[in-house]
C-alpha cells in the first residue's frame, strides 16, 4: 500500500463557475481541485479523461437534475484535473518532469490529505477511470466505492500503445489540430452524435471541439504519454472489496476493457452497466441512463435523493420502492442494461 506525504500547501484559490476552485501544490507538483457543496457532506473525487476537464467530462451528469439532486445531496464534489487541464492552464513547463500514472494517483491522496478527507468516492471516465482504480489499489482504506465510466484496466495493446504513440507525435510537434481533434471525438462520443454528412453533429460534440480549441497541447501530452506507460491491474483488482459500478457504451473503443475488468472484479460487489449507442463518455453522451444505477448502488450506502425529487415512480429510492434485498452486497452482482435511459434487469 502506497504512502501519502501532508506536505501539500495551497497555491491559488479562487471562484469559478459556482465552486470554489483551488490549486493544490502536492508531492508531485500542482494539481487544480474544484470543489461544489457541501464541505460537511461526504467526499465524491472525480477524474476526467484525456484532454478533457470537470465542465467538459461531467457537466451532463450534473446538469441532469434528477442526477445532481442525487450527488449534491449527499456529497461535497471534488474535481480533480489532471495537471494542465482545468480551464485557463497555462502551457506546463519542459523543465517540470512527465508525471508517471502512479505518481498521479499519488497526488489524489496529497489532495485528500490537504482537504482531510478520509475514504472517499471515486467517478472516474476511461484515463481517469484507471487513474482512481490504480489510487483504490494502492490506498484500498481510502476508497468507498468506484463508479467508473468505460474504464481501463490493463497495459495497453500494440494497437492502442502504437495509436497513442502516433497522437503523442501529432500533438508535441503540430499541437491541437483537426487530426487529434477528431482522433480524441471518436474516442469519446458514438458516431450518432458525431454527425455524417447527412446528419450534424450534436451539441454536446461541438461544445467539445471549442473546449478542446482552448487546450494546451504539451499538457495533453504529458497525460497521454502518463497513459500509454500504464500498468496491468488484473491482479491488484482481485484484492478490491470497495463496491464497484461500471458503465460502458456500447459503441465505446474500450468497451471489451470494460468487459475484461469486470470478469477479474469480485461478482458481490460489482455490477455492469451497458449503455446502448453511446460511446466512451457516457457522463455528457447518455446522463440520464447513469441515473437508476447509481440510485439502486448509493443505497447500499444508505444514501437517498430528497423526497421532493423522489416522486418518480422508476426511482428506486422512493420510500415505497425500498427493500431490504436490495441493500446487500449481493444486489450489485446484477448485470443492469439501460436501453438509452430505461432499465431491465437481468438476474
Amino acid at each position: 500500500m502506497g504512502e501519502s506525504s501532508s506536505s501539500v500547501s495551497i497555491d491559488v484559490e479562487r471562484i469559478s463557475f459556482g465552486g470554489k476552485e483551488h490549486h493544490i501544490l502536492t508531492n508531485h507538483g500542482s494539481v487544480s481541485v474544484a470543489v461544489y457543496g457541501d464541505l460537511e457532506k461526504p467526499a465524491l473525487v472525480t477524474y476526467p479523461d484525456l484532454a478533457l476537464n470537470h465542465m467538459s467530462c461531467f457537466q451532463g451528469l450534473f446538469f441532469c437534475p434528477e442526477a445532481a439532486s442525487l450527488l449534491l445531496h449527499n456529497f461535497c464534489i471534488y474535481h480533480i484535473s489532471p495537471p494542465g487541464h482545468e480551464l485557463g492552464a497555462a502551457p506546463i513547463s519542459t523543465d517540470v518532469p512527465v508525471l508517471s500514472a502512479d505518481e498521479l494517483a499519488d497526488q489524489v491522496a496529497d489532495v485528500l490529505d490537504f482537504f482531510g478527507l478520509g475514504a472517499v468516492m471515486c467517478l472516474g471516465v476511461t484515463a481517469g477511470a484507471y487513474i482512481l482504480t490504480l489510487f483504490a489499489t494502492k490506498y484500498r482504506e481510502r476508497v468507498l466505492g468506484l463508479l467508473l465510466v468505460s474504464p481501463l484496466c490493463k497495459a495497453p495493446s500494440w494497437t492502442e500503445w502504437l495509436y497513442n504513440k502516433v497522437m503523442s507525435n501529432f500533438l508535441y510537434f503540430y499541437g491541437m489540430r483537426g487530426f487529434i481533434k477528431e482522433c480524441l471525438l471518436q474516442r469519446y462520443f458514438s458516431k450518432e452524435v458525431r454527425g455524417s454528412s447527412q446528419v450534424p453533429e450534436s451539441d454536446i460534440v461541438q461544445a467539445c471541439r471549442t473546449l478542446l480549441d482552448e487546450k494546451q497541447s504539451t499538457n495533453i501530452w504529458r497525460f497521454l504519454q502518463a497513459i500509454n506507460g500504464r500498468h496491468d491491474l488484473t491482479e491488484a483488482l482481485k484484492k478490491l472489496r470497495c463496491r464497484t459500478l461500471i458503465f460502458v457504451g456500447e459503441n465505446s473503443p474500450f468497451h471489451s476493457e470494460a468487459l475484461s475488468m469486470m470478469s477479474k472484479l469480485d461478482g458481490r460487489y460489482s455490477a455492469l452497466v451497458e449503455v446502448q449507442a453511446c460511446g466512451s463518455v457516457v457522463t455528457e453522451e447518455q446522463p440520464h441512463a447513469m441515473l437508476i444505477p447509481l440510485e439502486y448502488f448509493l443505497m447500499g450506502y444508505g444514501l437517498y435523493r430528497p423526497c421532493q425529487f423522489s416522486c418518480s415512480p422508476r426511482s428506486p429510492l422512493s420510500p415505497s420502492c425500498i427493500s431490504p434485498e436490495l441493500l446487500s452486497p449481493e444486489s450489485m452482482g446484477v448485470k443492469l442494461k439501460p436501453i438509452k435511459t430505461r432499465i431491465s434487469l437481468e438476474v
